[in-house]
């Protein structure tokens, strides 16, 4: 049995992320996926990695350098998923600790994440892994076109 890699995301990675994307309740078409890693891919402030086994994608994990003009930069992990048949096996663990180093890397003093109130065990494994919850917040969101 070969092992989990962790590597850099590639174009032809599209299909498999936006299947797992649907997971994390986002639907997404591979199109999208191609548009938005082509973005993504080409910039040093952002980092995407894929989880494979055996050429299958298994999970991957978004992160990107965060400016703010009240705070220093820091980095935040914009989505991790997980396919559900290889949850509880680490892989999340190690996409984490790979985003850790690249935060380093990048200079930055943490890591953050946001997550949805209602996935308990998501911040569970947070928790796990040496986050500790900052603040409660909510999101408001609206079309960008004006009325």
């Amino acid at each position: 049995m070969s092992p989990v890699s962790i590597r850099p995301a590639r174009l032809q990675d599209a299909a498999p992320l936006a299947d797992l994307a649907g997971h994390l309740g986002y639907p997404s078409t591979e199109r999208d996926l191609v548009d938005r890693l082509t973005t993504m891919l080409a910039r040093e402030d952002h980092l995407v990695l894929v989880a494979e086994k055996e050429g299958e994608v298994l999970a991957w994990l978004h992160a990107f350098v965060a400016l703010r003009v009240e705070s220093p930069p820091f980095a935040e992990i914009g989505g991790l998923v997980v396919a559900p048949a290889a949850r509880g096996q680490g892989v999340g663990g190690r996409l984490v600790r790979a985003a850790l180093a690249w935060t380093d890397q990048q200079g930055l003093g943490s890591l953050r994440v946001r997550s949805n109130e209602v996935r308990r065990e998501t911040h569970a494994f947070y928790l796990h892994l040496g986050f500790t919850a900052a603040k409660t917040q909510r999101v408001f969101s609206r079309p960008a076109s004006a009325e």
